[in-house]
């Protein structure tokens, strides 16, 4: 059987489990939520970052094909062309 002065104690003790969670748990989970949102957002410009970084390179190494695959081509004009580039950071 259950003793009577349980029933009002466990009331009060749900209650309480109520009133924390809303004060302290669901600000936590919100953190949490936020925290990974910028994380995302992070990783996702710096993927956005190396995609662009790729391209140039990819860029980089078709110049250099045409320069060795076109016979007609001065090919020092072409280096010089390339030296004069902004260096890759």
């Amino acid at each position: 059987m259950i003793s009577p002065l349980l029933i009002p104690i466990l009331g009060i003790m749900c209650g309480m489990f109520a009133i924390f969670g809303g004060v302290f748990l669901k600000p936590w989970f919100a953190l949490q939520q936020r925290k990974m949102e910028l994380e995302a957002q992070m990783v996702a410009e710096k993927a956005a970052q190396y995609a662009a970084q790729t391209e140039r390179l990819e860029q980089r190494v078709r110049v250099l094909e045409r320069i060795i695959t076109d016979k007609g081509a001065d090919l020092a004009d072409e280096i010089d062309k390339l030296r004069d580039e902004t260096p890759l950071n």
